[in-house]
């Protein structure tokens, strides 16, 4: 094929996946077509001749990544799948936007195969892209891979000016240039329009020499040229130390003859006419959608039998590698496959600590056998890990110079952190982040991202009630645990003293979704060994100790269970006759059956007391309406820990006053 011939099939072939973006929205009657028009170029040229992949194997462990964080332009992606082959034929790029489709709106991971992550939330995917690079660096070094199997691994990613202007760009990217993520290449599709109109109502920044301040290299060009797009993209795989930013100016609805430049071609169809015209520009037979030329299919399958060729190569030289390196695949496997020795939650147990401490110290008790026991664990804190005790002592720091270490610094960045965290689970890590509980506020994007995305990952939050104390108002979760057990597909668990910690990090290593874990500043007295005995975290509720014929049920969460304890030996010594309840998780507690949660909380006891340390939203589900909370619907404030104990009625002294007035 001559080489002027190649170019205009090229040609052709962007254009067809400009028009098949474009007949989606057109369909739906709803999406965002100008943002798939103008990338076109860049996602083409990177596709056809540079991204690694094997569309039968999308999960294949040598191919590059690819984000579209600009997720609005989903149209983009469904194309470019489409057309090299993977499981997404044109009936389901006519299902746009519709109910069961394979195509919604925004792009989903583990709902359509080959899409990486689930965008949408400007920014989101870049910065999950940055997770994504960590993983890789990370994998290939610790099973010691030869450099020439993982250096052209790259994750490659297309924003807009929305992910830019989001602050976790900022939080993600000054992190990737720290650390020198040569793998990440983001083309910044530059098209100067959001949904109001021009960027220059709000946007005047020089992009080009913010990314040169963190450490990337910078390049610009014309984002609709593929000569110019090739030559950037080559330059920036053999970048040695730097993640590059390729600016590219487009114009958005490339190609559509009045809407094209414009903001009513961000985030509407173009109308019939319009699309019709466009269509004729190009070409195309303007009464004709989703049509994908016989060449250009031709072009396509030459392009994916080269690439399932070079994978299969690739394949053979790393079995050749594993196959002289049993150690490197016995942590392969480990890593791929998150194993968990059949005893963990014994030996976890084995490591409480025989002090009463805080619970965030006896997390860090158990991360430390943890970080030995599972190879696919990974994490670090908010620039807070000596406060989470979530370092592990000897698993090193991931940094430019050692790409094997598994605790990471991510600085004051909490929603990067979070986001960063999600790529990592993308990879093949089981990552923990931390923080304080109510910094959490800042993560609540990142965290609903990964349950909406199902991916295992722990949260360690410490420092989780007034208990903050000296630290005000500003530092003292009340509201957090609502939100936590308001968020689908997150398990949160508030455990009460050391052996409920061990037991629930080991719940939330197990898991295959999000788990929040729940900790204090303050020490908690360890339960005695009989309650030990009968302990069931994963039921999230179990009986601590019970009279018989008893009369109310006093139901602790996390540090104040101790509380109830105290309150109930005091009101047994009045006579009274009370079952006090363990209740770390709502979220566990609720998946069990109806005869254990009745064996737990009967029906035939209407005296219910719940006690805890923050908002009493949620509560009436356990202890009816007639039942009493004692918690905390008003923000904190400066003082002691146990002076605000005492203030605020979580003394057990206070405690059992409140019950013995409440039961009288």
């Amino acid at each position: 094929m001559g080489c002027c011939k190649n170019k205009e099939l090229v040609k052709k072939a962007i254009n067809t996946v400009r028009l098949l973006a474009a007949d989606g929205v057109q369909k739906a009657n709803s999406g965002h077509p100008g943002m798939p028009m103008g990338s076109a170029d860049y996602a083409f040229t990177l596709w056809s001749k540079f991204l690694r992949f094997d569309p039968k194997r999308p999960d294949w462990l040598g191919r590059d990544r690819f984000v579209l964080s600009a997720g609005h332009g989903s149209m983009l992606i469904y194309s470019l799948l489409h057309l090299f082959g993977y499981d997404l034929s044109l009936e389901d790029l006519k299902n746009f936007r519709q109910l069961g489709s394979k195509t919604p709106g925004h792009p989903e991971h583990g709902h359509t195969a080959g899409v990486e992550v689930t965008t949408g939330p400007l920014g989101s995917g870049l910065a999950s892209a940055v997770g994504m690079c960590i993983g890789l660096k990370q994998l290939a070094a610790r099973i010691n891979a030869p450099e020439e199997l993982f250096k052209q691994q790259k994750v490659y990613v297309i924003s807009g000016d929305g992910c830019i202007m989001e602050g976790t760009s900022h939080e993600a990217c000054a992190l990737a240039g720290h650390l020198k993520l040569n793998n990440l290449i983001f083309f910044y599709d530059d098209n100067k329009i959001t949904i109001e109109g021009s960027t220059s109502l709000a946007h005047t920044e020089d992009v080009g020499a913010r990314f040169a301040a963190y450490g990337w290299n910078v390049l610009k060009i014309n984002g609709q040229c593929p000569k110019q797009i090739e030559a950037a993209i080559t330059l920036a795989q053999g970048s040695k130390d730097k993640p590059t930013i390729i600016i590219g100016t487009t114009t958005i609805g490339y190609g559509a003859p009045t809407l094209a430049g414009t903001a009513k071609s961000h985030g509407a169809p173009l109308g019939e006419e319009e699309l019709k015209a466009t269509k004729a520009a190009f070409g195309f037979d303007p009464e004709q959608s989703f049509v994908v030329p016989e060449d250009v299919k031709a072009y396509c399958d030459e392009c994916i039998a080269k690439k399932q060729a070079d994978a299969a190569e690739w394949d053979a030289k790393f079995n050749a590698f594993l196959g002289n390196s049993p150690e490197s695949k016995a942590l392969l496997d480990a890593i791929l496959n998150k194993s968990v020795p059949a005893d963990l939650e014994a030996q976890l147990l084995a490591a409480v600590p025989a002090k009463d401490v805080a619970s965030r110290a006896s997390s860090g008790a158990m991360l430390q056998v943890i970080s030995k026991l599972v190879p696919a664990v990974v994490g670090g804190s908010a620039d807070l890990a000596p406060s989470n005790n979530t370092y592990m002592k000897e698993a090193g720091d991931f940094s430019a110079e050692n790409r094997a270490g598994r605790n990471f610094h991510f600085g004051v960045r909490e929603l990067g952190m979070g986001l960063i965290c999600n790529g990592l689970a993308l990879t093949y890590a089981l990552p923990f982040s931390a923080t304080f509980m109510v910094f959490s506020d800042y993560m609540k994007p990142a965290i609903r991202l990964a349950a909406i995305q199902k991916l295992h990952e722990v949260y360690v939050f410490t420092h989780d009630s007034y208990a903050v104390g000296e630290d005000g108002a500003t530092h003292e979760p009340i509201e957090q645990l609502a939100m936590f057990r308001s968020i689908p597909g997150v398990t949160l668990l508030r455990p009460a003293e050391a052996h409920e910690v061990a037991l629930s990090w080991a719940y939330a290593i197990r898991a295959d979704h999000p788990v929040v874990l729940s900790l204090t500043r303050q020490a908690l007295p360890n339960l005695p060994a009989d309650v030990v005995a009968k302990m069931d975290v994963s039921k999230g509720a179990y009986v601590v100790s019970s009279d018989d014929n008893f009369e109310a049920i006093l139901i602790g969460s996390g540090s104040e269970l101790d509380a109830c304890v105290k309150a109930a030996d005091a009101l047994r010594a009045q006579g009274k006759k009370i079952r006090v309840v363990s209740m770390p998780s709502w979220d566990l507690f609720e998946a069990q059956s109806a005869e254990y949660k009745e064996s737990v909380l009967p029906k035939a006891c209407a005296k219910r007391v719940a006690v805890e340390a923050a908002c009493t939203i949620g509560w009436s589900k356990y202890v009816g309406d007639n039942g009493l909370v004692i918690g905390l619907d008003h923000f904190g404030e400066s003082a002691p820990y146990k002076v605000l104990a005492d203030k605020y009625g979580f003394t057990a002294e206070k405690v059992t006053a409140a019950i013995a007035a409440y039961l009288a």
